[in-house]
């Protein structure tokens, strides 16, 4: 399959039609346009076969989370996708891969109303790297650095499952099939919090999404904002099929640890969180209160009797 051949199945699939898209795939270089009193939100993730995915992962979920992992990104920045460039890396120019792969990506890409206006193609290992662009308010985008001690701390969705299905994938243990699969659908087809992001601007003080663990990421959180985070294990949401599949003390680690959620954890003000549930409850998204802002440092999950968590070496961290 000659590149251009390639580029122009990609094309077809992907090159969503926007006005703002002044002139896109074909050129040296996308044209578009950024709307008038809006800020340009910017990202872009790499992922490697085997390390950031299963290597027997299809070639559309693979396509879908590429593009999934950018727009957990610009969600957690409150930004309203709108762009997409790929840059793709394939050990063989295989039709079949590049359709499929295409085909998920644009399934997403569909869904937020994304184009994808340029990229480029290369031969290597199997590596996807994509850069996303979205809108903000001027002055409206959520940062990482501006939560404050007595703010509650807040998780969209459930926590653990993509974890577990790498655990379970790797264990060869009895493994329900309905389970399972609600378990690997988290991991290939995480799906980024979008709307809850921009509804986020009116109400969150800081916003992070969780891709490498809550514990990892709301460090992040902590020490740009030069404070304390306690979380509590008990509040933490779980699926039923983690439920069923996992016991309580693995599952903590999982859903502290585990990484490749995609959800969204953020930090709100007392005063704002009556509202926040009630706007939230409108657009039926899911949300749970899991700890608070104190004034300290670094993150703690505290058990039942408020003491801290210690987290057995998880051995999930590699993909296969």
């Amino acid at each position: 399959m000659a590149e251009f051949s390639l580029i122009e199945s990609i094309r077809q699939r992907c090159a969503h039609l926007r006005d703002d898209v002044v002139l896109g795939i074909g050129d040296d270089a996308a044209v578009v346009a950024v709307p008038p009193d809006c800020e340009l939100a910017v990202c872009t993730d790499t992922l490697v076969a085997g390390v950031h995915f299963p290597r027997d992962t299809t070639a559309a979920d693979i396509g879908w989370k590429s593009l999934a992992v950018n727009l957990s990104d610009l969600a957690a920045m409150g930004a309203t996708p709108a762009w997409a460039l790929l840059a793709l890396t394939l050990p063989t120019a295989d039709t079949g891969f590049v359709e499929g792969f295409a085909d998920g990506f644009a399934a997403l890409a569909a869904e937020h109303g994304v184009s994808l206006t340029g990229g480029d193609t290369t031969s290597g290992p199997l590596t996807i790297t994509v850069t996303v662009h979205g809108f903000v308010p001027k002055g409206r985008a959520l940062r990482r650095d501006r939560a404050r001690v007595g703010d509650t701390v807040w998780v969209s969705g459930t926590l653990g499952d993509a974890a577990a299905a790498l655990r379970e994938r790797d264990s060869n243990g009895d493994i329900s099939a309905e389970s399972h699969a609600s378990l690997r659908a988290r991991l290939d087809r995480p799906q980024p919090r979008v709307d809850l992001g921009i509804l986020l601007r009116e109400f969150a003080s800081s916003c992070i999404d969780i891709s490498d663990g809550l514990l990892a990421d709301l460090g992040h959180v902590a020490t740009a904002s030069g404070v304390g985070i306690e979380i509590d294990v008990l509040r933490l949401p779980a699926s039923p099929a983690l439920l069923d599949r996992v016991p309580m003390e693995q599952r903590h680690a999982l859903q502290l640890a585990g990484g490749d959620d995609y959800e969204l954890a953020f930090t709100v003000a007392p005063e704002r969180t009556s509202l926040l549930q009630q706007a939230v409850a409108r657009n039926a998204i899911p949300i749970t209160l899991v700890g608070r802002v104190v004034a300290d440092s670094g993150v703690r999950a505290l058990d039942a009797e408020g003491r801290v968590l210690e987290l057995p070496r998880a051995g999930w961290e590699h993909f296969s």
